[in-house]
C-alpha cells in the first residue's frame, strides 16, 4: 500500500514537471491566487460590522462594571443595551433580555426582569449604530489604499525580475495576514491585518495578471483567460461573505481565517513547484515607462471605469450591513447572504463577457455595464427586505462583471496597440484603479452614509456611473503606431488582433511557438 502511495506522488510530481511550462496550469495558478485574495477580502464584510461593535460594546461593559463597584450601594447595576442582538445587560445580574420598542426592560430588585407590552424585535437607528460607518469604512479602506501605494513599485518591479517572484512573495503576505486576522482582538492589529493584505494583494494581482499577459500572446485568447482568472476573483466575491457570515454565526471568528490559510499554504506549494520564483527572469525588452502609460487617455478611461465600477460595490460592502441591521433586523448571516446574488451574477458576468465581449466590442459592453450599475445601485435602497435586495445586488454583480471582463483584457491590447508589449506597468495602472474604487468607496461611503443617509450615497454613486459611461465610447477604435496596427488589426473587428510576440520568447525564455503542445 505504501509503494502505491509512493508510486502515486511520483507520477503526480513528474505530470507537474512535464506541465510546468503549461499556460493552463499558469492559468489556475493566477485563478487561485485571485480566489483566496478575494476570499479574505470580502469574508470580513459580514464579520468586521458585528464584531466592531461587539468589541465597543464588551468596552463599554467594562467601564460600567468598575463604575458600578464605586458606587456604595449594594444594589446598583448598569444597563448595556446591544444595538445589534437586541439585548440588555447587567454588570451586576447575568440577565440578558430582549430589547424592545427602544424601551429598556426593567429590573426589580429581585432580580426580575419585567418587559414592556407591544414589544417589537427590530432595533431602532442609533447614533452609536450610525458612528460604526465611519470605523468599518476606514478598516475596509485601508486594504486597498496600502494596495494603491504598492501598485506602483510593483509594476516596474515584475519587469525587471520576473512575474513569478512577485506573486509568491503576495502568498507569504496574504498567509501573515489571515494569520493575524483570525487572532486579532482589537480594532488596531485588524486594522494593520487589513493593510498588511494590501501589499501581497498588489504583487498577486499585478504579477498575475501581466503573467497571464505574457504567455497569452493572442487578444481573443487572452480575453478569455484573462476572464477565467476575473472567475477566479468572482468566486471568492460569491463565498467569501455567506462563508464568513455562517462559520461566524455557528463556529466564531476565528475559523473561516484558518481554513483560508490552510487553501493559501495548497497554493504557495503549487507556486513554489510551478513557478520556481527563486529564478529571476527579467523582460527581455524595456517596458513603456509607467509615467507615459499614465498619460495615454485611452487608458485613463479604461482605469477609469474599472475604478467607478466596482467603487458601486466598494461603498455597499461597509453601509449595506449597517443599514440592514437599522432597516431589517438583519442576522448576522443575512449580513453576508446579501451579497450573494452579486456575487454569483459577477462570476457568471465575467465568464460569459471573457469571450462574448471581444465578438461584440469590450467599449460596448463597458458602456452597458456602466449604466446597468448605475440603475441597480439607485433601486438598492428601494428593499424592504432581504428578498428584495436580490435583484438590485444581482444587476449590480453582473454588471461589474461586464466592465471587468471587458477592460482588463483592453489594457493589455492597449499596450500592444500603442507602446511596448511588456504587460507588468499597465497592469500596476489596472490594480491602482481597482484599488481606488476599493479605496475612496468604503472611506467616503462610510462618512457619506453617516451624514446622509444609506438611500442617497446610492443615489450619487450611481448617477456617476451613469455620467461615465459615455467616456467608454472613446474606446471603440483607438488609434496606434502604424507598424502595429498593421500586426494586431483584422479588417472584420477594429478590436480583434492576430496572434504574435514582441518579445520573441516563450514563458522560460526559449523560443518556442506558442502553439506548441507544451503551451496549451
Amino acid at each position: 500500500m505504501g509503494s502505491l502511495d509512493a508510486l502515486r506522488h511520483f507520477r503526480l510530481l513528474s505530470w507537474l514537471r512535464e506541465e510546468r511550462q503549461s499556460r493552463k496550469l499558469i492559468l489556475f495558478i493566477v485563478f487561485v491566487a485571485l480566489l483566496l485574495d478575494n476570499m479574505l477580502l470580502t469574508v470580513v464584510v459580514p464579520i468586521i460590522p458585528s464584531y466592531l461593535y461587539n468589541l465597543d460594546e464588551s468596552s463599554a461593559v467594562v467601564l460600567n462594571n468598575t463604575s458600578a463597584q464605586k458606587q456604595t450601594a449594594p444594589a446598583a447595576f448598569e444597563q448595556i443595551v446591544s444595538l445589534y442582538d437586541n439585548t440588555v445587560r447587567s454588570s451586576v445580574s447575568n440577565a440578558t433580555v430582549r430589547a424592545t420598542d427602544g424601551v429598556v426592560p426593567t429590573f426589580t430588585t429581585a432580580g426580575v426582569v419585567e418587559l414592556p407590552d407591544n414589544s417589537s424585535d427590530c432595533p431602532h437607528s442609533t447614533n452609536e449604530l450610525i458612528n460604526e460607518n465611519v470605523k468599518v469604512g476606514l478598516l475596509f479602506a485601508s486594504k486597498a489604499t496600502v494596495q494603491l501605494i504598492t501598485n506602483p513599485f510593483i509594476g516596474p518591479l515584475t519587469n525587471r525580475i520576473g512575474y513569478q517572484l512577485p506573486i509568491f512573495i503576495g502568498f507569504c503576505i496574504m498567509f501573515m495576514s489571515t494569520i493575524m486576522f483570525a487572532f486579532s482582538s482589537s480594532y488596531a492589529l485588524l486594522f494593520l491585518a487589513r493593510s498588511l493584505q494590501g501589499v501581497g494583494s498588489s504583487c498577486s494581482s499585478v504579477a498575475g495578471m501581466g503573467l497571464l499577459a505574457s504567455v497569452y500572446t493572442d487578444d481573443e485568447e487572452r480575453g478569455h483567460a484573462i476572464g477565467v482568472a476575473l472567475g477566479g476573483l468572482a468566486m471568492g466575491v460569491l463565498v467569501g461573505p455567506p462563508f464568513g457570515s455562517v462559520m461566524y454565526e455557528f463556529v466564531g471568528k476565528t475559523a473561516p481565517f484558518l481554513i483560508l490559510a490552510f487553501l493559501a499554504l495548497f497554493d504557495g506549494a503549487l507556486q513554489l513547484f510551478v513557478l520556481q520564483p527563486a529564478k529571476v527572469e527579467p523582460e527581455s525588452q524595456k517596458g513603456t515607462p509607467l509615467l507615459t502609460l499614465m498619460k495615454d487617455p485611452y487608458i485613463i478611461v479604461a482605469a477609469g471605469a474599472i475604478c467607478f465600477g466596482n467603487m458601486a460595490i466598494a461603498m455597499l460592502e461597509p453601509t449595506l450591513p449597517i443599514w440592514m441591521m437599522e432597516t431589517m433586523c438583519a442576522r448576522k448571516w443575512q449580513l453576508g447572504v446579501a451579497f450573494l446574488p452579486a456575487s454569483i451574477s459577477y462570476l457568471i458576468g465575467t465568464y460569459i463577457f471573457g469571450t462574448l465581449a471581444h465578438k461584440i466590442g469590450r467599449w460596448l459592453c463597458a458602456v452597458i455595464g456602466m449604466v446597468m450599475v448605475g440603475i441597480c445601485v439607485i433601486g438598492v435602497p428601494f428593499a424592504r427586505s432581504i428578498y428584495g435586495l436580490i435583484l438590485p445586488n444581482f444587476g449590480v454583480g453582473f454588471a461589474i462583471g461586464m466592465v471587468d471582463s471587458s477592460m482588463m483584457p483592453i489594457m493589455g491590447y492597449l499596450v500592444d496597440l500603442r507602446h511596448v508589449s511588456v504587460y507588468g506597468s499597465v497592469y500596476a495602472i489596472a490594480d491602482v484603479a481597482f484599488c481606488m474604487g476599493f479605496a475612496l468607496g468604503p472611506s467616503i461611503g462610510g462618512a457619506i452614509a453617516q451624514s446622509i443617509g444609506f438611500p442617497w450615497l446610492m443615489t450619487i454613486i450611481g448617477i456617476v456611473d451613469i455620467l461615465y459611461a459615455p467616456l467608454c465610447l472613446c474606446l471603440r477604435n483607438p488609434p496606434g503606431q502604424e507598424e502595429k496596427i498593421a500586426i494586431l488589426m483584422d479588417t472584420n473587428c477594429s478590436m480583434k488582433t492576430r496572434s504574435y510576440s514582441t518579445q520573441g520568447a516563450s514563458y522560460q525564455g526559449d523560443n518556442m511557438d506558442p502553439d506548441d503542445d507544451d503551451y496549451d
